[in-house]
């Protein structure tokens, strides 16, 4: 199978990554089912859709019929067998080994043998994820940025039993999704978080060490290092669980210290705060 093959997409989880994948590829022309086992995170999904195209309207990005037709092209459900139907599947769960374990073994059971599946995963094993099925040269990873409408990125991870064919057909979907896709290899925490998350980890021990506050601490990067967001705001956009998850997943992998999860880290996990999704991290968000 082609990349010209690929007329129909399902997006398997209606959370943040999710709608935004479902967004990029329906307003692309795809056919796309949203499957999600909540209802009200699949409402809520097509609700935030439409905000990012209406906002897309207003930056003069996108024309006022795009809105309808981009919508259009959403199927959503509660049903995985719906996956059945699409040339390529995207898993965008959250970010549990375990779970992704699964819904893997599922989605083989319930998909042709020709079907692609991609993994939105931010950090597990590509080649482990894929070993859960029958159809390891079928599987890769295809990790979007958040927000997905509006970052270029796309992390093409190759497992150790990833095809050429599959790569190829990756690599130019996402292209033709308006995205710049990197081919990266099968290794804890990819590029992407390998890199980010222990500077958000090392932000996180100077909160805990009392050695700035969070708003030192990001101004610091911000206007030092010219980040566009400093790493403690980015960790609440992320979500701190799931930065919390990254970490295990690389400290794990490596068995080596320096990826060890800040203490402070685990706490505020613990306790609930994680970041704007909960209106409390290392800023508050309620009311805004």
């Amino acid at each position: 199978m082609r990349a010209d093959d690929v007329k129909r997409v399902a997006v398997v989880g209606a959370g943040t990554m999710g709608n935004g994948i479902a967004h990029v590829f329906a307003q692309s022309g795809y056919a796309v089912t949203l499957v999600d086992v909540a209802r009200d995170f699949l409402d809520r999904a097509i609700r935030t859709i439409e905000q990012n195209l209406r906002r897309q309207v207003e930056k003069g990005k996108i024309p006022e019929e795009a809105i309808q037709g981009t919508l259009s092209r959403i199927a959503i459900a509660a049903e995985l067998e719906t996956a059945a139907e699409a040339h390529l599947v995207i898993e965008a769960i959250t970010e549990d080994p375990e779970i992704k374990f699964s819904l893997m073994r599922k989605l083989d059971e319930i998909c042709p043998p020709e079907t692609v599946v991609g993994s939105n995963t931010s950090s597990i094993s590509i080649t482990e994820i894929a070993a859960c099925t029958q159809r390891p040269d079928r599987v890769i990873g295809m990790h979007f940025m958040n927000p997905v409408p509006v970052m270029q990125l796309v992390e093409v991870v190759r497992g150790i039993g990833t095809s050429d064919e599959t790569l190829n057909l990756v690599m130019e979907t996402a292209k033709r999704l308006g995205k710049t896709p990197v081919e990266v290899n099968d290794y804890p925490g990819f590029v992407s978080n390998r890199v980010l998350m222990p500077m958000i980890n090392e932000a996180v021990y100077c909160v805990m060490e009392g050695v700035a506050t969070p708003e030192s601490i990001d101004t610091v990067m911000k206007l030092g290092m010219n980040h566009p967001m400093g790493p403690l705001a980015l960790a609440d956009l992320i979500g701190l669980d799931t930065c919390l998850s990254i970490m295990e997943v690389l400290h794990d992998g490596f068995g080596d210290d320096k990826y060890r999860p800040c203490p402070l880290l685990r706490k505020k996990v613990r306790a609930g705060h994680l970041g704007r999704k909960t209106g409390q991290g290392f800023y508050t968000y309620k009311g805004k």
